[in-house]
């Protein structure tokens, strides 16, 4: 499916259900994509997370409420999801630089509009990539689940990546690598997608390695079969995130837009050392992809 129409439809199920409980995993199913795969390529395209616009727009709606003078700031509250007057107005006060009842006296507001999507013909970058196709595989792997129906933060990502640091973790892993690694001599991040992702209500990420089939003594890891796929793999060079944000939304906004691939679940990221501040650090982003249906 067109990423711009599927994201169309995910912002416009989001706006259809704005007072409400928003539930990630259903957005994300409005653009046939995972939970954890939508929330990074709108984030990456946006400049903001999908709870952002979500918290953003919820503000912006409740602020245009209380200047009509047709609600309650209580009222307000219940109705744009928070538990209390209270944690309503220190988000709204934060939003809009004053506070409800400032505003139900005539203070001027921010306004936050709606996302539309278009397609802008910008393109013509040049960026290096090849097409790679591997029989499955086994990674092993340390495990963390996430919600599938909240968000799901960079933040959060990045935090996971410094417990395997500091824990022993990544040490660990480096045992069961592969003599033949497919990732040269990297520790991979890897976003399972619906063919491994479990079916209940987390969806799980996991850091590891190729395997080699050696005797696990961790009780923390774990081996996961990667089916057969086709992927395109991207170079990454620069400090990080900064050089992986540039490169994910070129994939995003113009390699997939334009070329004859969709991706079909899994993601991969390969990352040769924990020396990501320096300016020649270079990893690859591996995304396993599929001819589109023309």
């Amino acid at each position: 499916m067109d990423w711009i129409l599927g994201l169309q439809r995910a912002i416009d199920y989001v706006e259809e259900h704005i007072r409400e409980p928003i539930d990630y995993e259903e957005v994300a199913k409005k653009a046939y994509s995972s939970s954890f795969h939508f929330q990074r390529v709108f984030s990456t395209i946006c400049g903001y997370t999908l709870g952002d616009y979500i918290r953003f727009r919820r503000l912006s709606l409740a602020g245009s409420e209380l200047a009509g003078g047709n609600i309650k700031v209580i009222d307000a509250a219940m109705k744009y999801g928070y538990e209390t007057p209270e944690s309503f107005s220190r988000a709204f006060t934060r939003f809009h630089g004053v506070s409800p009842s400032q505003v139900k006296k005539g203070a001027a507001l921010k306004s936050f509009s709606r996302l539309s999507v278009k397609l802008i013909l910008s393109g013509g970058n040049k960026m290096d990539y090849r097409i790679e196709k591997k029989e499955a595989f086994d990674v092993i792997l340390r495990k963390k689940s996430f919600p599938k129906q909240h968000e799901i933060t960079t933040k959060e990502i990045s935090k996971f990546w410094g417990e395997c640091q500091s824990d022993g973790t990544i040490d660990a892993i480096c045992k069961y690598i592969h003599r033949n690694n497919l990732f040269d001599k990297c520790i991979v991040g890897v976003s399972l997608g619906a063919e491994t992702a479990s079916t209940d209500e987390y969806f799980p990420y996991g850091i590891g390695a190729h395997y080699n089939g050696g005797k696990i003594s961790e009780e923390y890891l774990t081996v996961e079969k990667i089916p057969a796929h086709t992927y395109a793999v991207f170079k990454c060079t620069g400090t990080m995130p900064e050089a992986f944000q540039k490169v994910y939304k070129y994939i995003c906004t113009e390699f997939l837009p334009a070329s004859e691939y969709e991706p079909c679940g899994i993601e991969i990221e390969a990352y040769p050392s924990a020396d990501v501040q320096n300016p020649d650090y270079t990893c690859e982003i591996w995304i396993a992809v599929k001819k589109k249906n023309m």
